[in-house]
């Protein structure tokens, strides 16, 4: 994650001379990308955009995400969404050091130790149904060096439930909300708040709900000013938007 860092020590070390130069083209060869044949994997994006690559599991082969993850381990944090339980059982048996996360489908592998942004983001799920998204965007949110909690289960059908928890989703720098169905807990929290909120859509529901578009079109037309929203099912999307956000607020803080 830290991969200015990375760079800078390299660069300190080539000017000292406890690398010669030689030394150190063979350690910059892989920095731009790595080309593995079936991927590129691109060790500069945390240089050009803050965030490194993250792997989209789904659709690739569990041989081709084990040998990202051995290739990219090297270098730093790794992060893999949609991963299948089968896909990480074979990935463990070739780099044990992974934890998955069932719920939220995610793979892991933590380097040393992630270094955290002040506060912590609060994730809002409307029903329990609506938690493997609301965890993906939490591991995510973490891998990124944002601490996240959830609160979940406190949609509009028992309004009473989110107001309970209103003062303390109000003291967090960013607000993600996962909602299903009509999507409309989005409005809901968006109109009691006036902290950045990334609403999220979930496919959860029945036929008209048409597998998360009904809460995408509710969640795009909200009367509530200011709510971004990212497309269905996208937890790692908003965790990104919210990191991005926090990454600012902590920038300016006076404190900061």
């Amino acid at each position: 994650m830290d991969r200015d860092k990375t760079l800078r020590n390299l660069l300190d070390r080539i000017k000292n001379g406890s690398l010669d130069v030689d030394q150190g083209l063979a350690a910059l060869r892989d920095l731009p990308f790595l080309d593995i044949g079936h991927t590129k994997i691109d060790f500069h994006r945390a240089l050009r955009n803050g965030f490194p690559e993250v792997i989209f599991a789904e659709g690739k082969t569990p041989e081709q995400v084990a040998e990202i993850f051995l290739r990219m381990k090297t270098h730093t944090h790794v992060l893999a969404t949609r991963v299948p339980e089968e896909m990480a059982r074979h990935v463990e048996s070739v780099c044990p050091e992974v934890r998955y996360n069932a719920l939220g489908r995610t793979l892991t592998l933590v380097q040393g130790e992630l270094s955290y942004r002040k506060g912590e983001i609060t994730i809002v799920t409307a029903g329990t149904s609506d938690l493997p998204v609301a965890e993906e965007a939490r591991i995510t949110c973490d891998m990124l060096g944002s601490r996240a909690r959830i609160i979940s289960d406190v949609g509009v059908a028992g309004v009473h439930r989110l107001l309970h928890h209103l003062e303390e989703i109000r003291k967090s720098p960013v607000i993600i909300v996962v909602a299903g169905m009509e999507g409309a807990l989005a409005s809901v929290v968006g109109g009691l708040v006036d902290r950045p909120l990334i609403a999220t859509p979930t496919s959860v529901g029945y036929g008209a709900n048409f597998a998360g578009l009904s809460a995408l079109l509710g969640m795009l037309t909200s009367c509530a000013a200011g709510v971004s929203v990212v497309n269905i099912d996208n937890g790692f999307g908003a965790a990104c938007a919210a990191c991005r956000i926090h990454n600012l607020v902590e920038t300016e803080s006076p404190e900061a």
